[in-house]
């Protein structure tokens, strides 16, 4: 009798079954030796379907006519899977790192810590506000793990430069471009205003002394033009252009951190946060494809993403 291609049975291992009829257009089949009735559905490791959701970007219903089995099979394996950020060891590494958060929704989001040269995850931490305290435990995080850091790049969080005042700070230049997009529009129509956003287009090409020359001259040209006020109903003096000022003011305030990245003992840092913007991006794709998730699913899929994507680089 030739047992060529048959189903082995999952709880006996005999071989010796047959075909039992089909259900919702999957096979069955029998054990004659005990009876048991299985499915002929194909098997799939827990770590191969974990990385054909996450990695592969397939569906519940995409994978579930992959692999042969109920849409109800593949929630019921990917349940199985327990994935928790665990900080990492981080003895002797050191360098440049940047730190920002996303947010789903209004109520809960993620801080992240990445390293600049090797774009490997530091820490991870589910947060329901965007807090000074999220951002220094992170870095406190990471000290006590064993990382020497050479230097952060931030968004513009203004708190962050007052705690962070010990380490070379970077500016990111792409935020301070869209905060002076922000208060001016994309197409001002003052000239004065098309000035300044021409300027701050021209940033990342200019070094430090050059743009600090050119934003002085800018000052001095439209200084007037900056000062005019109009007096009110209510007989107070407000500046007239007060958006032009907004970001005048925001410039001022951000000038100190623009060029850190030019300063001889920061060779090697950006001078943008383009890096963590685009791992953001990347896991919202992945999230996008899982559209219906619940939160507490949507909280193990991040944790395993960065747990993943940390392995990958051990």
């Amino acid at each position: 009798m030739l047992l060529i291609n048959k189903k082995k049975c999952p709880k006996c291992g005999s071989i010796k079954t047959k075909k039992n009829g089909q259900r919702n257009g999957v096979q069955l089949y029998k054990c004659t030796a005990c009876n048991h009735q299985f499915r002929g559905g194909q098997k799939v490791s827990i770590d191969e379907l974990w990385e054909a959701y996450m990695n592969g970007k397939q569906t519940i219903c995409e994978l579930a006519s992959i692999y042969h089995v109920s849409p109800s099979s593949i929630k019921r394996r990917l349940r199985k899977i327990t994935k928790i950020w665990q900080q990492p060891d981080l003895t002797g590494m050191s360098g440049f790192v940047h730190i920002d958060a996303t947010y789903w929704g209004r109520s809960w989001g993620i801080i992240l810590v990445l390293d600049n040269a090797t774009n490997m995850p530091l820490y991870v931490a589910f947060i329901r506000s965007e807090t000074t305290l999220d951002y220094k435990l992170a870095v406190e995080t990471i000290e006590a793990a064993g990382f020497t850091i050479k230097g952060i790049i931030i968004d513009g969080k203004q708190t962050l430069f007052k705690e962070f005042e010990k380490y070379p700070v970077q500016m990111c230049q792409f935020h301070m471009y869209q905060i002076v997009e922000r208060y001016l529009t994309k197409h001002p129509k003052m000239i004065a205003s098309r000035d300044l956003a021409l300027l701050v287009d021209d940033m990342i090409y200019l070094d430090k002394e050059d743009f600090m020359n050119e934003y002085a001259k800018w000052k001095r040209v439209y200084h007037d033009f900056l000062n005019r006020r109009t007096i009110h109903k209510d007989g107070k003096s407000y500046y007239l252009h007060r958006r032009l000022r907004s970001a005048m003011n925001s410039l001022d305030y951000y000038l100190p951190y623009l060029y850190t990245y030019q300063r001889p003992e920061c060779e090697g840092m950006p001078n943008t946060n383009n890096k963590i913007e685009g791992t953001f991006t990347d896991l919202k794709k992945n999230l996008n494809n899982h559209s219906g998730m619940s939160i507490q699913n949507r909280m193990r899929f991040i944790s395993g993403y960065f747990t993943d994507m940390l392995y990958r680089m051990i």
